[in-house]
């Protein structure tokens, strides 16, 4: 018989993971003016995001939908800071090429996850 698959099993996890491991690597790069406020707020959101996917694998049904809808706000909500963190040159461009490469990446996979529960 099959056993369940841990949610720190999942793909989706992996991604978000890594996703922070990134940001935090660049946090002692980045200027000071910017490094409690937006580059917090990016660290922050990437946190709350590999928290509800947490959540989100434990649960069912419409519960998990309404979760991977948030998921996917906040992603979009990321996108956004570390655009503006590319705008504001708190970030390098090769930077945010890299975390955007990522970000579609998670994209992608909530998106399958969405078209995977039956609503």
């Amino acid at each position: 018989m099959n056993q369940p698959r841990s949610v720190l099993d999942i793909p989706i996890f992996h991604k978000i993971y890594e996703l922070y491991k990134m940001l935090h690597s660049y946090h002692s790069r980045i200027p000071k003016a910017e490094r409690y406020t937006l580059w917090q707020k990016c660290e922050n959101t990437a946190l709350t995001l590999l928290e509800t996917v947490i959540e989100t694998g434990h649960q069912k049904g419409n519960d998990r939908l309404h979760s991977l809808y948030v998921i996917s706000n906040k992603l979009d909500l990321l996108k956004v800071l570390i655009r503006l963190a590319k705008d504001t040159r708190t970030i390098e461009n090769s930077q945010y090429l890299t975390i955007q490469t990522l970000i579609q990446e998670i994209g992608k996979m909530i998106g399958g996850w969405i078209k995977s529960v039956p609503h």
